[in-house]
């Protein structure tokens, strides 16, 4: 503890579950445990912990998976190098409409609404039938533009036949304001994480369509992020924090500790919301809609189980395919060398092994390739991996990234011309 370069450090969050490694990690004594004094800052926007993480009124914060490299590649904001030695949880969010629409989707095509995964082809003939009305576009809400929120939604909406950027409005919203712009009417719908998917139903004005772990089995979602110059300037203090983040994030998988966890959460400081609904999410999924039995799941948000924390850099390569799909970047853009300069496994493994915790020996995996629970033997120690499948069949290799996108028919594809 004697080298830390520095013991008091400011991070960030938003009040969202999946910062729940962060808050776990100060309240549960591990931050301290490092000799580290850890002051957690709530934020209102994703906006805001780009710019005070940027300019160094934070020295790192819970961010979204893509947002380190949008910030490196100078795609929002200034550019400045970020890296994310620490992914916070796979999964947690979720894809919500009006209740109202939920309704005209039931009455246009019952069937589809019956089913699971729910598609959007209900809401593709919703539509289509506004359209022929003469009516306005819908519009969807997402927290950003470089947001797993957005490329989800976006995924869910194209593999329906939905094209994100000219069938609907897409604006931006932060996570807290998500339930109550839908209640006033002025949002359709929104993808956001837990808890607020959550809270729209309960409130009666929202529906669930369909959650994430339902598009893609594991998906990543949240980071560890900070700038590449301070983690250069203060190596032990990284890995003092990664060290804690890592003992957090094991203690908020076990199923015994969901409930106090829950219950940190909601607090003033944190949430700032209703601990039965915070909690619905980290003890099983919520409701798809009111009156509704949630279903008991742990999978829902998984913090470390299925070597959750790790960074791997097929997921990096994955948001830069979804970038380079909806034309946030164009093909002349290296992913692979920018997926390797931001997400740093490298940094992860040296905390696991402080700790004498497994971690992965490879990058990258093939995503989208295990229908059922599978081991990964490329470790320290054999991890026990969760199924991956996308909810559309795909497969995604980080070694074909372009081809990968090429195959979808929905897209916007920068050329260099």
């Amino acid at each position: 503890m004697s080298r830390l370069e520095r013991r008091e450090v400011r991070l960030g969050f938003i009040p969202l579950n999946d910062a729940a490694p962060l808050i776990a990690a100060r309240e549960k004594g591990f931050f301290a445990d490092e000799g580290l004094e850890v002051a957690l800052s709530r934020e209102a926007s994703w906006a805001n912990v780009r710019d005070k993480v940027a300019v160094g009124l934070l020295d790192g914060a819970h961010m979204l998976g893509p947002l380190p490299i949008a910030c490196s590649l100078g795609l929002s904001g200034p550019s400045i190098a970020m890296i994310a030695p620490f992914s916070l949880n796979l999964n947690g969010s979720a894809v919500t409409v009006s209740r109202a629409l939920a309704e005209a989707m039931r009455e246009t095509d019952p069937q589809g609404m019956a089913s699971r995964p729910r598609t959007a082809r209900p809401l593709k003939a919703v539509i289509e039938a506004r359209r022929a009305a003469g009516l306005p576009l819908l519009t969807f809400a997402v927290v950003f533009p470089f947001s797993m929120h957005n490329y989800e939604l976006r995924y869910w909406l194209a593999e329906a036949g939905v094209d994100p950027d000219r069938d609907v409005r897409l604006v931006i919203t932060p996570p807290p304001r998500m339930a109550e712009r839908l209640a006033s009417g002025e949002i359709d719908g929104f993808c956001v994480t837990a808890p607020w998917n959550a809270q729209a139903v309960a409130d009666g004005t929202g529906e669930i369509m369909i959650y994430a772990a339902e598009i893609w089995r594991v998906g990543p979602d949240k980071v560890f992020g900070l700038t590449a110059d301070w983690a250069e300037r203060h190596p032990e203090t990284l890995q003092a924090l990664l060290r804690a983040l890592l003992k957090a994030s094991a203690w908020c998988d076990e199923p015994a500790n969901r409930a106090e966890l829950g219950a940190i959460l909601a607090g003033e400081a944190y949430l700032n919301a209703s601990p039965e609904i915070v909690g619905q999410s980290l003890v099983g999924s919520p409701p798809y809609a009111q009156g509704e039995p949630g279903e008991a799941s742990l999978d829902y948000v998984i913090y470390h189980r299925y070597a959750a924390s790790f960074p791997w850099r097929s997921h990096a390569v994955w948001f830069l395919t979804q970038m380079l799909r909806w034309g946030q970047i164009g093909p002349e853009v290296d992913v692979v060398r920018v997926a390797e300069a931001v997400y740093r496994p490298d940094l992860f493994r040296i905390a696991a092994a402080a700790l004498g915790e497994p971690a992965p020996l490879v990058e990258e995996k093939v995503e989208g390739a295990h229908a059922e629970p599978w081991r990964l033997d490329e470790a320290t120690t054999p991890i026990r991996m969760a199924p991956d499948l996308f909810f559309d069949g795909r497969l995604f290799d980080a070694a074909q990234p372009e081809r990968y996108v090429r195959g979808f028919e929905i897209g916007r594809i920068l050329t260099n011309s």
